[in-house]
């Protein structure tokens, strides 16, 4: 399995970025060809602290093969093309084949 984990700054207005995620920018993520599972959530600490992102997305593929496709696809392109719209204080994107222990 090949995953993608995309990690969202710290917005200036949380609620803001949260209402667009969830009704615009994760069903877009959901629809892209290929993928097997699409998880989100807004990142914690253990000590209450404050976390080094905001919300981490994780999506899966089969292959990085399926993963490029993915994003070349008009829904790729979409959700590419919203990050502006909610993302303005960055983000990091890694990616990596999973490994199982």
């Amino acid at each position: 399995m090949f995953r993608i984990s995309i990690a969202y700054n710290h917005p200036d207005n949380p609620d803001a970025f949260l209402a667009h995620y969830r009704s615009v920018h994760a069903p877009l993520t959901a629809k892209m060809p290929g993928i097997i599972s699409f998880e989100w959530g807004v990142s914690e600490t253990l000590d209450g602290s404050t976390p080094a992102h905001f919300v981490v997305g994780n999506l899966n593929f089969p292959s990085k093969e399926d993963a490029i496709a993915a994003l070349g696809s008009e829904e790729g392109k979409a959700g590419a093309d919203d990050m502006p719209n909610f993302a303005g204080a960055g983000f990091v994107m890694d990616m990596h084949e999973v490994e199982v222990a």
